[in-house]
């Protein structure tokens, strides 16, 4: 309805209507493994589309119809997604904090512990945990609209440990509702407890908190942490959890690593518990790419890599 409401008013005619579209999409990161690919892949669609049918404003409750994730991805920086009030959903919207330039030094490590298909999706997760959680329940009226506010008042000042201290916490709850969730959704695994524990024991030594994880509905770690800190705890997580082969084990922004310096009491595992580390950062939201190199399609509308 929005692309025939533009298409009206652009003159563009009843032709934009009839139009077929070749849709190829493409992750650079593990899919289906708790690091919101279908947040990724449901906005990006979103927005093309809207790019294409010159759709304007406001497309974050359409991305939200794909994925609940995926319209907080069509904003960039740190971005709110409301719950909203009523029963058709149309107020559960996407809304930007404050933009990434904020808090430039805020980065992220990836840490991929198992880029397989989880067993169980995030979607039937979620709904046997509204079906039979107690824990959930609790979280929802009393946990969450608190430390939404706490959260959001760290960001607005960069105030970092409190934003940890909330990350971490928001996190170990929401594991905690997917263990009381009946039969158990289990995400987090051995490797991932070895991380949560590195984390401590850093901030420990440390004598404040320097990094803080985060775990989706998956195995995979997400780190908070700032600039200054990042060479020096992609050094102690390689030493730490050294990999197999140290091609392409750490992507994404580069960083020099130097020799450890200092002992967390930590023993090393064993090689190849961590596939690989993606170094990145806050984005500014979506892009459309114009180099016809990166175009996924041909100018004929097949795709160029054929599975």
């Amino acid at each position: 309805k929005r692309a025939q409401g533009s298409a009206q008013k652009t003159g563009a005619g009843d032709d934009q209507n009839e139009w077929k579209v070749h849709i190829c999409s493409e992750n650079n990161f593990p899919t289906a493994a708790g690091l919101a690919s279908s947040a990724a892949g449901y906005a990006c669609l979103v927005y093309a589309l809207a790019q294409l049918y010159g759709v304007k404003g406001d497309v974050s409750s359409i991305a939200r119809l794909g994925s609940g994730s995926a319209c907080r991805s069509v904003i960039g920086g740190f971005v709110r997604w409301h719950r909203g009030q009523l029963d058709d959903g149309s107020d559960s919207l996407a809304e930007q904090i404050v933009p990434a330039s904020h808090w430039p030094n805020m980065r992220i490590l990836i840490l991929v512990v198992n880029d397989n298909k989880k067993k169980m999706s995030s979607t039937k997760g979620m709904k046997l945990s509204v079906e039979t959680s107690e824990l959930l329940k609790h979280r929802v009226s009393h946990c969450v609209p608190e430390r939404t506010q706490k959260i959001i008042k760290a960001i607005e000042t960069q105030d970092f440990e409190t934003f940890a201290e909330v990350t971490m916490k928001d996190s170990n709850q929401f594991h905690s509702v997917c263990l009381d969730t009946f039969p158990p959704a289990v995400y987090m695994n051995d490797v991932s407890h070895a991380v949560v524990d590195f984390v401590h024991c850093y901030n420990k030594k440390k004598g404040q908190t320097k990094v803080a994880y985060t775990f989706d509905a998956g195995p995979n770690a997400c780190l908070f942490l700032l600039e200054e800190n990042v060479q020096e705890v992609l050094s102690l997580i390689k030493h730490t959890f050294p990999p197999s082969s140290d091609k392409d084990f750490i992507r994404g922004i580069p960083v020099k690593l130097n020799p450890v310096q200092q002992d967390l009491n930590v023993e090393p595992y064993e090689n190849g518990l961590l596939k690989y580390i993606i170094h990145t950062k806050i984005g500014e939201g979506p892009k459309v790419l114009t180099d016809e190199n990166d175009h996924l399609l041909t100018a004929d509308g097949s795709p160029r890599k054929q599975t």
